[in-house]
């Protein structure tokens, strides 16, 4: 793995400044020690998310918000929705974090769903509620799904997990979802297609009309992965930006998953998963009725679950409201047409697609993975893309603060004059970037895996 060898100390920057620990203490450390610690770390990370150098990770990030969140959760802390009984709070928070989610996405009146710990448990849940829907009312037993390359890979957890065969259909020039391709791909073992609102890499919205027209056609599931931006397109549509159809107002659209923890502004990790009807939503539920311990029952994955997670999502939905929605939005997206325009005007740089704040950046010249090594090197944390070779930036309110636009323009333009002025220097995680575009996939695997070995390593 002789490209790992030069990440350890990027990885591990605290083996040589705090102690490590390989086996619990024969005495307790003194609690104030410890946050001592705690707090020293937060402050050597802090600096990067809250000057605004990462994108998305943090997607509000004021310090007021953030003790305010933090107060909601030291107040629920020791609660569990697997206990009602004992919490009925986090039952009524859940339900209405719910409601919520489904009013602004314009779901109808039997529209329901779960709160989730993030959008990979919500297209998880999803990919198995549509398995197990079309086992119970279709007899179908080798389920497969119908998504575009571009969805997220989380579709491709759920179908190892779950048994089903996924089916990646090509982009268009435009990175949007190629509908007709989808139509191609559809067998009769066919028990869900999806798009993207947006999608992760190029931050466009798929045609959702189409597609879920397309499933309403055959009769079978339509999931609208919107973990990105259930909680920004209602209220750029508002704004009068050009946002292609993608909610419950599709017939076709049978459930909808939206994030809570990131355009919500709730703690991580939350996110919700609506479904059009409970007879849907019945097929996640997991239930036991014959075991000496007792009848159990669970709506997610988790058994216990951090009912102050669910709280945050519900404080921090009233404690934004509509105005506060629309306002936040306005910010992102006046931000981000910034950075678009003053990206295209640096020579050999493209942004990929049409999108609204997730925006990828690619180049037909120069080694876009060196320049966005380049641009860590500056500060910056960006997202690395394949297929095409790109990265992106997804632009948060900690991007419109003053300056940070100028900044990031500012520094791409070094960034890329280096790249030009010495195209053959691959250094950071460009090498391993570059070497996992062209590689074949059990090698990445193989790399991934060390990658994962190391990070975790004491």
């Amino acid at each position: 793995m002789d490209l790992l060898a030069g990440l350890e100390a990027q990885l591990r920057p605290y083996r040589d400044r705090f102690p490590s620990h390989r086996r619990l203490p024969a005495k307790g450390r003194p609690r104030a020690e410890i946050l001592a610690e705690v707090a020293a770390m937060q402050e050597a990370e802090a600096p990067r998310w809250r000057e605004g150098y990462a994108s998305g990770a943090v997607y509000h990030g004021d310090e007021e918000h953030i003790a305010f969140l933090s107060q909601v959760y030291a107040l629920q802390s020791q609660s569990n929705p697997l206990h009602p009984d004992l919490w009925p709070s986090a039952a009524k928070f859940e339900a209405e974090v719910v409601a919520m989610t489904a009013r602004m996405l314009n779901g109808p009146d039997s529209a329901c769903g779960t709160v989730t710990s993030g959008g990979t448990e919500s297209l998880l849940l999803a990919m198995k509620t549509y398995r197990d829907w079309a086992r119970a009312t279709r007899g179908i037993t080798e389920p497969e799904a119908v998504v575009p390359a571009s969805a997220h890979a989380a579709f491709d957890k759920a179908a190892q997990y779950f048994g089903i065969r996924l089916i990646r259909t090509p982009m268009g020039p435009d990175c949007r979802a190629d509908v007709r391709a989808m139509r191609e791909a559809i067998t009769p073992n066919t028990v869900v297609v999806a798009g993207s609102a947006p999608g992760f890499p190029h931050g466009v919205v798929d045609p959702i009309p189409e597609i879920a027209a397309l499933a309403k056609e055959h009769g079978i599931g339509c999931h609208v992965d919107a973990c990105l931006g259930g909680f920004v397109l209602p209220w750029a549509e508002r704004l009068g930006y050009p946002v292609p159809p993608f909610d419950f107002r599709m017939e076709g659209v049978t459930s909808i998953s939206a994030d809570t923890h990131k355009y919500g502004y709730g703690a991580k990790g939350t996110s919700v998963l609506l479904y059009r009807t409970p007879e849907l939503l019945h097929h996640q539920y997991f239930t036991v009725a014959d075991w000496p311990g007792g009848l159990y029952f669970s709506p997610t994955l988790a058994g216990s679950r951090p009912g102050a997670l669910v709280a945050t999502a519900w404080a921090a939905m009233l404690a934004m409201g509509e105005e506060g929605y629309l306002e936040a939005t306005r910010r992102i997206l006046a931000a981000a047409d910034r950075l678009k325009k003053g990206i295209r005007q640096i020579p050999d740089l493209q942004v990929l697609g049409d999108p609204l704040w997730v925006i990828a950046v690619a180049s037909d010249r120069l080694n876009i993975y060196q320049v966005m090594q380049e641009m860590a090197e500056r500060g910056w944390v960006l997202n690395g893309l394949h297929r095409p070779p790109a990265f992106h930036l997804a632009v948060t309110l900690r991007h419109t603060q003053p300056g940070v636009v100028d900044r990031f323009l500012a520094d791409l333009e070094v960034a890329v004059k280096a790249v030009a002025a010495n195209p053959e220097k691959q250094t950071g995680l460009a090498p391993i970037y570059g070497m996992a575009a062209a590689a074949p996939p059990d090698l990445v695997r193989q790399v991934l895996t060390g990658y994962i070995d190391l990070l975790y390593r004491v």
